[in-house]
């Protein structure tokens, strides 16, 4: 193998890695989001002792909402 294959295999497999790497943060990036909706959620429905986790379900959706909105619009950019 020459010289200038070898840097192309090299290079291919660095993409390859940043593309798990950048995909693989934001399966974190939402796991976080949504773990703190419902976090917060769950504070709100212990403060205001709601019979039904209203607080827990709204927020949830409404961090997925952003998130996804992120995530979407990163994927877009690039």
């Amino acid at each position: 193998m020459t010289q200038p294959e070898k840097r192309k295999t090299q290079e291919s497999k660095k993409k390859q890695y940043n593309a798990a790497l950048k995909y693989s943060g934001m399966g974190m990036q939402m796991l976080i989001s949504i773990g703190l909706g419902v976090f917060i959620g769950r504070k709100l429905d212990a403060h205001y002792a709601t019979d039904q986790p209203i607080f827990t379900a709204i927020l949830a959706l409404v961090f997925l909402v952003v998130v996804m909105y992120s995530i979407l619009k990163d994927l877009m950019k690039n």
